[in-house]
């Protein structure tokens, strides 16, 4: 059975997941991979997000001041993405990928060197 955790403790978890992104002395980024995205490993693209990195209401936390883009470092099909503090530390890690019904809403899944990669969209939802 899943824990199910009170409505203002989701606000306090999800408070401290924008506080963390924030606490480095620059911006958190947003970086996007493939399926193996594990540290250096499957990174397709790395997109710098705002200071602050977002805001949340209730059990939610949205990405701020998008569309964000950066150019593709690397080719491949974007499955996952990794939320960074300005010092590379991992925040938050499993976010999904996709051009609509995901965690995270980009402009295309194939991806390829040097291509603009565009975060439309993100969202973390406490579950």
């Amino acid at each position: 059975m899943a824990i199910v955790y009170a409505p203002a403790l989701k606000t306090t978890r999800m408070n401290a997941v924008e506080a963390a992104l924030d606490a480095g002395p620059g911006a958190a980024t947003l970086v996007i991979g493939t399926s193996a995205l594990s540290g250096g490993t499957g990174v397709l693209a790395t997109i710098p997000l705002a200071d602050p990195a977002g805001t949340v209401s209730g059990s939610v936390l949205t990405l701020s001041a998008l569309p964000k883009s950066a150019a593709a470092s690397a080719a491949g099909t974007a499955a996952k993405a990794e939320l960074r503090d300005s010092t590379g530390v991992v925040v938050a890690s499993g976010l999904t990928v996709g051009t609509s019904a995901s965690d995270i809403i980009i402009n295309s899944v194939a991806i390829s060197i040097g291509q603009t990669v565009q975060i439309n969209t993100g969202t973390i939802t406490h579950g």
